[in-house]
């Protein structure tokens, strides 16, 4: 049997945590979260099949954590998917090198698809 891929949410809205959460656990994922953008870039080993990051953090630009990840030789092949309710930061999303955007409020079928397209790959 193989492992679970993990999933990395950094999100500092609570109610988007739990219930993406619960939604890739349901779905079989095992799942780290962080309200906190700048845990994610203190991540030594143990590291996520997949990012999922919010832009607007308290105190952090998902953006920047975006770039440095990409930078990182141990991050750089990791998926990104960026998610805001602004559909403008879409492109610098992208820009950052963030893999997918995701505009919120977003269908949970959607980011499903998107996890497992961008997990397949």
């Amino acid at each position: 049997m193989t492992a679970p891929k993990k999933i990395m949410i950094a999100d500092d809205d609570p109610g988007i945590v739990d219930a993406v959460e619960m939604m890739l656990e349901f779905e079989g994922y095992e799942v780290l979260s962080t309200m906190d953008g700048a845990k994610v870039l203190e991540l030594r080993d143990e590291f996520p099949d997949l990012f999922l990051l919010d832009i607007w953090m308290s105190g952090q630009d998902g953006r920047d954590i975006c770039r440095e990840l990409k930078k990182r030789d141990s991050t750089k092949n990791i998926p990104v998917i960026m998610i805001s309710a602004s559909t403008d930061l879409a492109r610098s999303a992208r820009e950052a090198g963030a893999d997918d955007f995701l505009e919120k409020p977003f269908n949970m079928d959607e980011l499903m698809s998107k996890i497992a397209l961008h997990l397949a790959s």
